[in-house]
């Protein structure tokens, strides 16, 4: 079903989902670097505007405007970009996250430049949430309009081959999750108009981007979603809030049983990125990852459960504190070894 064998993965290792709350990219990439076993570059929304979710890969859409000042992108349909778009795009087409946009990337080279590992992991805001993001002058959202929608994807698929393109050399694998957190809002009032069957195409297009360019296609939902939904998008990876949202996989015990049977994995968010982590340590985060797993294997064979298996943070850590962001991370991995311990 998902076109790439997962059995490579070591069950419980541990990756990240993006944003850091650092302001010096160095910092932001030793830090990943000496904390999973499948690095990441990191996102850094406090440096710019820029590196927000939406504005990060916006560069190169065309009629693209963006006020730094006030924090504000939209789409202005002027001039002829749209034109020139069509006439240098194809299907091998990729178009750079720049250093403009993204400093943590260039960072994050720089850093692996003589290393090489297993996997290495890279992340594009999802084609649902980048046009339901983003707005043109008049207000409507991007996913309303056809063809603006249509360039939208596009524009993403080229940053996915460019970004596993540029990572390739230093991986055996690479990881793309696609990070889509309205999807928990779809149905709801505000996007009453998203179809599912389209919101199914323009997740199935970016996940195919990911495999045609070599790499390894996730998914990234912070909250709850319409996981048959994901899970036919042909995902290899189901990125979840197992802090919060445990109860939400087991109302689709079928699904996911046959997701994980045809080479699909979990990663669990198990350690939260909300003010709760204060009042967390990696003894109480072994007990709800037990108590996780339970509730689970009720429906799911627990086998299948804890050989399939990444371990992550809920969510990115860029609106917490540095300090907070290390005990997230300092947990994760105390985590990993008291489950490793207990079931040796």
């Amino acid at each position: 079903m998902n076109g790439v064998s997962l059995t490579m993965f070591i069950p419980f290792s541990t990756t990240g989902i993006g944003s850091l709350p650092h302001t010096d990219r160095e910092e932001a990439c030793r830090l990943v670097l000496g904390t999973f076993d499948i690095p990441f570059w990191p996102q850094l929304p406090k440096v710019s505007f820029r590196e927000s979710m939406i504005a990060q890969f916006s560069e190169g859409l065309p009629f693209l405007e963006l006020d730094e000042e006030r924090q504000t992108i939209w789409l202005e349909r002027e001039g002829e970009s749209l034109t020139r778009f069509y006439e240098t795009y194809s299907e091998d087409t990729e178009i750079a996250v720049s250093d403009r946009f993204a400093t943590g990337f260039s960072a994050f080279i720089k850093k692996i430049k003589e290393r090489r590992f297993p996997f290495l992991k890279g992340h594009v805001t999802g084609p649902i949430t980048f046009t339901l993001g983003l707005k043109d002058s008049f207000g409507r959202l991007v996913y309303f309009d056809e063809e603006l929608r249509e360039i939208a994807l596009m524009l993403l698929k080229a940053k996915i081959r460019w970004q596993i393109k540029t990572l390739q050399p230093n991986a055996g694998q690479v990881i793309i999750f696609i990070d889509e957190p309205v999807l928990s809002a779809l149905g709801s009032s505000s996007y009453i108009g998203v179809n599912p069957q389209e919101a199914l195409r323009l997740l199935g297009e970016a996940s195919d981007a990911v495999k045609n360019a070599g790499g390894i296609p996730g998914i990234h939902c912070c909250s709850k979603a319409d996981w048959p939904l994901v899970i036919k998008s042909g995902v290899s990876i189901i990125s979840f809030d197992a802090f919060d949202y445990i109860e939400t996989i087991s109302l689709y015990p079928q699904e996911f049983t046959g997701f994980l049977k045809n080479g699909g994995c979990l990663a669990w968010g198990i350690v939260p990125t909300t003010e709760a982590i204060r009042d967390e340590d990696a003894a109480s985060i072994k007990k709800r990852f037990d108590t996780g797993i339970e509730t689970l294997s009720k429906s799911i064979p627990a086998d299948l459960l804890l050989s399939k298996i990444l371990l992550t943070p809920s969510c990115g850590t860029g609106s917490r504190s540095i300090e907070e962001t290390e005990k997230v991370f300092s947990i994760l991995n105390k985590l990993k070894n008291l489950i490793k311990g207990s079931s040796s």
